[in-house]
């Protein structure tokens, strides 16, 4: 088991503090990891086994604990009043309700709680009506690119950075994923199941979808267009003349549901100039870039997109509010702020043509603010530095800790 220190290092400060803890991400990430590490943190400060009840309910052994009352009962014939629990509730969404349990517990006892779950109406506004002031949540993620290396040189005899670089582009970060010396194919098919049990499971199951057909559409469509800008418009009207049509409104409903079971993550444009988050012609990347090689096949030509991708969902785990920047009518790919810092980013799959050099340079040097500014690409080049703008692999980027 690999310790994963980044997240460790945010939940461990508020062990013993009044505050339910709420792990939430994309199934088969490693919340139930990260829980068995908190309890093994327990120990080492003396806490006995006796003091920890843990439930995981996405196991056929909780099946029938379906609601808040049933949780409540089973939970409390289990509760010593003469000293601290430590309560562990796993994949929790499985339970109506759960909420409304987990207020009595901070009321009825004194008890430190952990939860985790696989969709994002974890933060729902029912969570703040009877939870108010009492969680903190933390965003868990597929592997990151540095603990994709961890993994691979405890479990596996590891290439150079830019071969696994290349390797974790297309096999994605899923932990489980990194245990053994998988084949593409081995791999897709693990990642498959995932995919499969989220769309029926957190989507299907949960909003008693009848026309899958038509959010396969609409995922498959998403899915090809990783780091374009388009609309639920645009995407209702493709569909349109595709012969299948789908009104604006569920292709909405459709893009939300799969954001709110992480399989999407919706980034929108900042008008740097201006310094306003724009409504329209938004981006959308994946969770992990594994689920669009799984569903759609590999492809060279979509290379490009996916390193922004990873690029994204690096800026996420290091807690930036990341946005496509629009610069009178040029694109910056991302512009990233984590309070009062900013970084502005481009990336290039390879830079061979001067004109593509004076597009991806040129835009960056016309924003008239000292930021750091990065091209980010994956070709061979001489020069780390270009007029302040500092040029970077994407890997290297990845790996960095500057930003």
């Amino acid at each position: 088991m690999i310790y994963r220190k980044q997240y460790m290092d945010k939940i461990i400060p508020f062990i013993d503090t009044p505050f339910v803890k709420i792990l939430t991400g994309i199934r088969r990430c490693g919340k139930s990891t990260i829980l068995t590490m908190i309890q093994q943190e327990l120990e080492k400060r003396g806490i006995a086994p006796e003091q920890i009840l843990s439930y995981k309910f996405d196991s056929l052994r909780y099946e029938e604990i379906d609601t808040a009352s049933k949780l409540y009962k089973e939970i409390d014939k289990h509760m010593n009043p003469k000293q601290k629990t430590y309560l562990f509730l796993d994949e929790i969404q499985e339970v109506n309700d759960w909420e409304k349990a987990v207020n009595s517990f901070l009321s009825d006892y004194n008890v430190d709680i952990f939860v985790t779950g696989s969709n994002s109406r974890m933060m729902s506004s029912e969570i703040s009506t009877y939870l108010t002031g009492r969680y903190v949540s933390f965003r868990i993620y597929p592997l990151s690119f540095a603990e994709y290396m961890l993994f691979r040189k405890e479990y596996t005899i590891p290439e150079d950075i830019y071969n696994e670089f290349r390797r974790y582009m297309r096999i994605g970060g899923f932990p489980a994923l990194q245990l053994k010396e998988y084949s593409y194919d081995e791999a897709y098919t693990v990642v498959k199941d995932i995919y499969n049990s989220t769309i029926f499971t957190d989507i299907v199951k949960r909003s008693k979808i009848r026309k899958v057909d038509q959010l396969e559409r609409v995922v498959k469509y998403t899915f090809s267009n990783v780091g374009q800008t388009f609309s639920a418009a645009s995407l209702s009207k493709y569909l349109k003349s595709q012969n299948r049509k789908m009104d604006i409104e569920t292709v909405y409903s459709y893009l939300n549901k799969l954001e709110t079971a992480y399989i999407l993550h919706r980034c929108s444009r900042y008008d740097i100039k201006g310094k306003e988050i724009l409504k329209t012609q938004e981006k959308f990347y994946l969770a992990d870039p594994a689920f669009r090689f799984s569903i759609l096949g590999y492809n060279e030509n979509v290379v490009a997109s996916m390193l922004e991708n990873l690029v994204y969902m690096e800026l996420l785990r290091r807690d930036y509010d990341v946005y496509v920047g629009k610069l009178d009518n040029t694109e910056i790919d991302f512009v990233a702020t984590k309070k009062e810092d900013k970084i502005y980013i481009q990336i290039s799959e390879k830079i061979e043509k001067t004109s593509t050099k004076q597009r991806e340079y040129g835009n960056l040097l016309s924003i008239a603010d000292n930021y750091p500014k990065y091209v980010l690409r994956t070709d061979e080049f001489a020069e780390s530095s270009y007029e302040g703008i500092k040029t970077m692999h994407v890997a290297d980027f990845l790996l960095s800790q500057e930003y």
